[in-house]
């Protein structure tokens, strides 16, 4: 069946926490109160779905966003204007199946109307060749490398050029189309936002 990427529901939040925490070192540990914060907060917070069954999410948000990763910080100290992808799960048993193709695909459909670069790491520990293909074949670049002050842990800073991004704003600006691919209830109230002014 294919593959459905969606908005997550707060009655998900439960599922997606294990899932965050069964995924391996690769991805660093949530628990229940910093996932309410990305269900509160994070611009982009959605899920995939595949024989109704949950398969991964997607967390990401823009550079004027609060908030606290490191890694985060590093970006916005460095390059302005840019989505920023905090975290990508996708279960162990449907990797490789085209479910983490899918979110990066949704994600930049989401995030070149908006941003003119995505942003996001790679952890540099483990068997991590396949990681870092899989994003080279996206377009993303390595443009720094730091030391997580929450972990230690070494990061591969990668970043990618949207390519879309500069005709949509000169033909756009933020009044972007009224269309449901669009807009979805969670990024309405940020793209109100953006035409008050703000960059929420």
């Amino acid at each position: 069946m294919s593959i459905v990427v969606r908005d997550v529901h707060e009655h998900e939040l439960d599922s997606v926490l294990a899932l965050n925490n069964a995924a391996g070192p690769a991805i660093l540990p949530l628990d229940a109160k910093r996932l309410q914060y990305f269900y509160e907060c994070a611009e982009y917070f959605r899920v995939a779905e595949r024989d109704g069954m949950l398969t991964g999410f997607l967390v990401g948000m823009g550079d004027a966003a609060d908030h606290d990763s490191s890694n985060f910080r590093w970006f916005r100290e460095r390059h302005s204007e840019f989505f920023y992808i905090d975290r990508i799960v996708v279960a162990s048993r449907r990797r490789g199946g085209g479910v983490g193709r899918a979110f990066y695909a949704d994600a930049q459909s989401y995030a070149e109307l908006r941003y003119p670069q995505m942003a996001c790491e790679v952890l540099l520990q483990g068997s991590i060749d396949p990681v870092l293909l899989f994003h080279g074949t996206f377009g993303f670049h390595e443009v720094g490398q730091q030391v997580m002050e929450e972990t230690g842990l070494r990061a591969s800073m990668l970043m990618k050029p949207l390519c879309s991004y500069p005709w949509i704003s000169q033909t756009y600006g933020r009044d972007l189309p009224d269309a449901p691919w669009i807009h979805t209830p969670r990024t309405l109230r940020l793209d109100s936002a953006r035409k008050a002014g703000g960059r929420a």
